[in-house]
């Protein structure tokens, strides 16, 4: 059993109201349309047997139908020969053939209104089935759709961590940079002090040589 269980369900079905209660209306939209074809291959299936049909009852309307004709002549010669008992015979004839004729009509008749019926349900089903597949287009355009917004999204969703992460390293250098001047400004301070106290140092040894050299001379 599919999700329908006869023909008449399908033409009459609200598609809506099915797609609303779903869980998964592109999952359903796809079994509906699924249902519908193998529905329309069997209704023309069937159409196309009640056609044949029809065309067999067409062609035993119009043998029964030469046949009233033919009795009904044959009626009137026996009459005009005098043989009413043979004209009466054919007469019997003729009616059973009418009544034949009648019953053949009768089942056409019924038989065309079925495929009338057949034709009208076939082509509303048609039109569902038309829609249906347009629902299916419209899902699958909005699932495109939304893949490409959020692939969109994740895009510009790294690239704003890769800005952020640049930002922060060209922070990271410039602050490096003013620690480099720090220590280099450090490193140049403490050389001078040092070449200071060198030239102190040397400065004390001249004097104390000065200083011998002046005895040297006094005591000469």
């Amino acid at each position: 059993m599919g999700m329908f269980s006869r023909f008449t369900d399908i033409v009459n079905a609200n598609l809506n109201s099915m797609l609303d209660k779903a869980e998964d209306p592109e999952k359903m939209i796809k079994l509906i349309i699924q249902e519908m074809e193998e529905t329309l291959v069997e209704v023309r299936s069937t159409a196309a047997k009640h056609i044949a049909e029809k065309k067999t009852l067409l062609r035993q309307v119009r043998s029964a139908e030469s046949n009233v004709k033919n009795w009904q002549q044959k009626a009137e010669t026996a009459l005009s020969k005098g043989r009413e008992d043979l004209a009466k015979s054919a007469l019997v004839e003729k009616h059973k053939n009418q009544t034949q004729v009648d019953e053949l009509q009768k089942e056409l008749s019924e038989l065309e209104e079925f495929l009338g019926a057949v034709q009208n349900d076939a082509q509303s089903l048609q039109e569902k089935l038309a829609d249906a597949k347009r629902r299916q287009d419209a899902y699958t355009l909005r699932q495109k759709s939304a893949e490409v917004r959020l692939k969109v999204r994740e895009k510009a969703a790294v690239y704003n961590i890769e800005d952020a992460i640049n930002k922060f390293e060209r922070y990271q250098q410039k602050i490096d940079e003013v620690e480099a001047q720090v220590e280099a400004y450090d490193m140049t301070s403490n050389q001078d002090l040092s070449s200071q106290i060198s030239a102190l140092e040397a400065d004390e040894s001249i004097e104390q040589e000065l200083e011998e050299m002046k005895k040297q001379v006094a005591n000469g």
